[in-house]
């Protein structure tokens, strides 16, 4: 019985609050730097797609001048064209990259189409050459996309679950977005 008549002293008290508080300091100390790693490897991963999807852009820009050489009335095409690259270059998110990457797939459909309808240019070797390029970049574009969204669900675990979600919110990290097709 004489535990529960023991009276703290003010020493006891303070080296105990002391102790709770630099156990919380280095746990807040050690999440942070998680948020930051792993935010940094998001912005990495975004980085290697944002890299090749301008490669495709550049890819598509240089198949649509072969298919202009062939076919001088898919004015709309180009354009297209045109307007994609603009909205890749001006993209900064993961949302919106995804966004001016499905205007690309339309159209490449668009100059694939156009492409159907030109056996020279089937023939050619700068199309072949282009194809296989286009090929590898879609397969390299595909490959980091999933290691993005592989890397965004881990960080976005780290920001949305307990108990570090309290560290999440005190220094302001918050969820990233996905690079959804």
């Amino acid at each position: 019985m004489a535990i529960f008549n023991h009276q703290f002293t003010f020493f006891e008290i303070l080296g105990t609050t002391s102790g709770v508080l630099l156990l919380i300091s280095l746990w807040l100390w050690g999440k942070y730097n998680t948020f930051i790693k792993t935010r940094n490897q998001v912005k990495t991963d975004f980085s290697d797609i944002d890299v090749q999807l301008k490669r495709r852009a550049s890819l598509i820009e240089r198949l649509a001048q072969l298919v202009k050489e062939y076919a001088t009335h898919e004015k709309g095409t180009f354009e297209n064209v045109a307007k994609a690259r603009a909205a890749l270059d001006t993209s900064k998110t993961a949302k919106e990259a995804a966004k001016a990457e499905n205007m690309f797939t339309d159209t490449l459909k668009s100059l694939f189409a156009v492409v159907e309808s030109h056996p020279k240019l089937q023939a050619s070797q700068n199309y072949k050459d282009v194809q296989v390029e286009l090929a590898t970049t879609e397969n390299l574009i595909a490959k980091y996309r999933e290691e993005y969204n592989k890397t965004v669900q881990h960080y976005n675990n780290l920001v949305l679950t307990f108990p570090s979600l309290l560290a999440a919110k005190l220094f302001n990290f918050y969820e990233e977005d996905l690079f959804k097709q």
